[in-house]
Parts: structure tokens; sequence; C-alpha cells
């Protein structure tokens, strides 16, 4: 196995170029298990550990940056209040050591659909940006993510950061699991309130080939809002919209039977995930 590490974006696109196959390195949480059972043996492994520009975040006006090799326990620390959703997800993520080590960029290279970070990311609207030797472009996070751990990267290109408008409202995460910590989701959900534009985003994950949106729900809740003049009132959400739209995100879910829960328990779920998610935001909202 050949092992590179170069020091540079402009030195780790040039080793991608040169070697599409190598399979890329940060924090190692997933690579090293899949390597650790035998379950992965890559010609060659690209460690990015020394790339500085793959680290850090920026605000720039209402937009918010966060590089590659972010890590959980960074998002924590310093994102809570900027991305308050995205920070809930990181809490849940493996134990502290996994935290300290797993990146964002990892978790969207693994393009996992029990992710945990992915499902913010889709509430978010965020987008990917990718480098190569000779282009750098940014694809919007429904686009990026295609399949079962399969994405829309390039064999020569790397993700350097996503990027994402910073909350001006409450957003709120949830999974659930087999276990209580420590716990790959057996379905989980993102929801993001957004006062600025009277608008609800959605992600779930778990649930579906890959991280997906309940638009269907989005849009209900979106004009029973207007309807009753909620956003200004900050008045409570009925009983019946509040079931109305659990049903509308359940309905929206494409799971599968596997070791971890049936079809039909995660479709399940992902619906009393929705309507306590929708509860926590909306309450922290009219105390806002």
């Amino acid at each position: 196995m050949e092992y590179l590490q170069p020091m540079s974006l402009d030195e780790a696109c040039q080793a991608k170029a040169l070697h599409p196959s190598a399979v890329v390195i940060a924090g190692g949480t997933d690579v090293m298990v899949e390597v650790n059972f035998d379950r992965l043996r890559p010609q060659a492994l690209l460690d990015l550990s020394f790339v500085e520009e793959l680290r850090g975040w920026s605000l720039t006006g209402s937009r918010l940056r966060i590089g590659a090799r972010v890590t959980y326990s960074e998002i924590v620390a310093d994102l809570s209040e900027l991305a308050p959703a995205l920070a809930l997800a990181s809490r849940t993520v493996g134990s502290p050591q996994i935290r300290n080590r797993g990146t964002i960029g990892g978790n969207l290279g693994s393009s996992s659909p029990a992710g945990d970070a992915l499902p913010p990311l889709v509430a978010c609207d965020a987008v990917v940006e990718v480098a190569s030797q000779y282009d750098r472009r940014e694809v919007p996070i429904e686009d990026f993510c295609v399949g079962v751990k399969r994405n829309s990267l390039r064999p020569d290109e790397l993700i350097t950061a996503v990027s994402f408008d910073a909350a001006d409202g409450p957003q709120q995460f949830a999974k659930i699991g087999t276990r209580n910590a420590m716990v790959i989701a057996v379905a989980s959900l993102a929801l993001v309130l957004r006062p600025s534009s009277r608008s609800i985003r959605t992600g779930l994950g778990s649930v579906a080939p890959r991280p997906l949106r309940a638009t269907e729900a989005e849009q209900f809740l979106e004009a029973e809002m207007r309807f009753g003049d909620c956003w200004e009132r900050r008045s409570p959400l009925s009983e019946r919209v509040m079931g109305r739209f659990a049903e509308l995100v359940a309905g929206a879910a494409r799971p599968i039977d596997d070791v971890r829960g049936t079809a039909r328990y995660r479709t399940h779920a992902l619906g009393i995930l929705a309507g306590r998610t929708l509860s926590w935001a909306w309450e922290e909202y009219m105390a806002s």
C-alpha cells in the first residue's frame, strides 16, 4: 500500500490526479475500520492531515463556510449558535475520541445514508465545495449524495469545504438508534426554521438510499403558518397541524429492512421525530 502525505491543497490535488483510486483519509474513523476488518485494501492512502487549507471555518455576511477537516468536536465548540442542527448532530457522533478525530469532510465523503452530519446539511441547503488539479466547483448537497455510500465526486476530486447560510432561527436534530449512545441512526431528522424567509426545511437520514427532504411536509407547514399568521403572532401550532406534518414527513421516507430496524419501524420513528423536533423548535421560536 502506497502512503501519500501532501502538505498543501495543490499537492493533494496533484496526488489525487496521479492516483485517482487512492482512498482519502483525514480522521480515519471510517476508513480505518474498513481496513482493520479487511473489507478495504486500497492500493494507496491519501492522508490530508497536514493540508492546512482544509481547516477552520469562516463567516462572510450570513454565509458560513466549514473546511473539510473541521472535526465534530470543533463544530460543537464553535458553531452551536451559527449551525445549531449541525452541532446537535455532531454531539451524537460516536465517542469523544471519534468526535475529536472525525471530520465533516469524511462524513460527506463516506456518503452513508446514516451519516449524522448529512441531514442538517440537507436542511440548510448546503453546497459542497470540491477541487481538482485543474478545477474548482460547487455541488448542491442534494446532488452530491447519489446513493448508498456513493457521491458525485470525480476520481480526481477532493472535498474542500461545505457552505450554507448561518441560522436565523431555531434548528433541531434528533435520531433514534438501537441504544442511547455511540449508535448508528435507525432514523434521523433535522429541522430548520427560517423566520426571515418564512420557510421550513427538513433533512431525513437513514430512511432512504441517500439523505433527502420532506418537501410536501415543508410546503404544508409553510402554508398553514401563513394562513394562521403564526410567524408574526408566535402562536402555538394546533395538534392537527403538528400531526399532519409528522405524517407527511414519515410519508417521504423510502426505508428498507436491515439488521438495525424494519422499514415499518423506521417510518413510524421518523414521524415521531418530526413531531418532537417541530415542537421543540416552535417552542424556542415562540419564546424568542
